[in-house]
């Protein structure tokens, strides 16, 4: 794409919690054809999801928490999610091992990256990379809750995997990364268990 594209012009709309670009370009058609195009990309950097999972209990960790921006977008506010964080200049597999920790006080030392995604390429530059690990009661630490000094006040869920994937088809759980997580556990951990049952 880089011979299809020619950058004309970038500005800075906002560089407060994040930073927002608006890029005027032209661009190649498939037809040859070149048109010019604007469009806001905001960058907060990648970040890494995980979802701690046990496979004898059949129980996930999630977490709730609230989201102002889809409170703002008509929902209650309060998110039940996988736990979650931005890179921060460290690996994927650094970070949420910090991340999980931080948010439900369980410390796992082996994670397993399971896919990497793009979750709204329309206008956010992030890539999340996914994370699967397996946990037990011996593995918490501490209470969790996240860092008070980010503004984090974080309620830390234990599930079954069926009350899990209920959720989704009730409407509690509607945060897309969680979804994608438990769906991916559904198929390739839990599986093998229920076709056992």
């Amino acid at each position: 794409m880089q011979e299809r594209l020619r950058i004309k012009k970038v500005e800075t709309l906002a560089d407060d919690w994040y930073v927002l670009k608006k890029t005027t370009f032209e661009i190649q058609r498939r037809d040859g054809t070149w048109q010019q195009q604007s469009r806001e990309t905001y960058d907060r950097g990648n970040g890494a999801t995980i979802l701690l999972y046990n496979l004898t209990r059949r129980t996930v960790v999630l977490v709730r928490q609230f989201r102002f921006p889809v409170f703002a977008n008509g929902h209650p506010g309060l998110l039940i999610e996988t736990p979650a964080g931005l890179l921060d200049e460290a690996t994927p597999e650094e970070r949420i091992k910090a991340e999980v920790e931080e948010e439900t006080g369980y410390r796992v030392d082996h994670v397993r990256k399971v896919f990497e995604a793009f979750m709204s390429p329309g206008s956010v530059t992030e890539k999340l990379y996914f994370f699967v690990a397996e946990y037990d009661s011996g593995d918490k630490t501490s209470l969790g809750g996240g860092k008070h000094a980010e503004g984090e006040d974080i309620e830390v869920l234990e599930l079954s995997m069926e009350s899990a994937m209920k959720a989704i088809e009730s409407g509690d759980i509607v945060d897309g990364k969680t979804i994608m997580l438990l769906q991916y556990a559904c198929i390739h951990l839990f599986e093998p268990t229920r076709k056992a049952a």
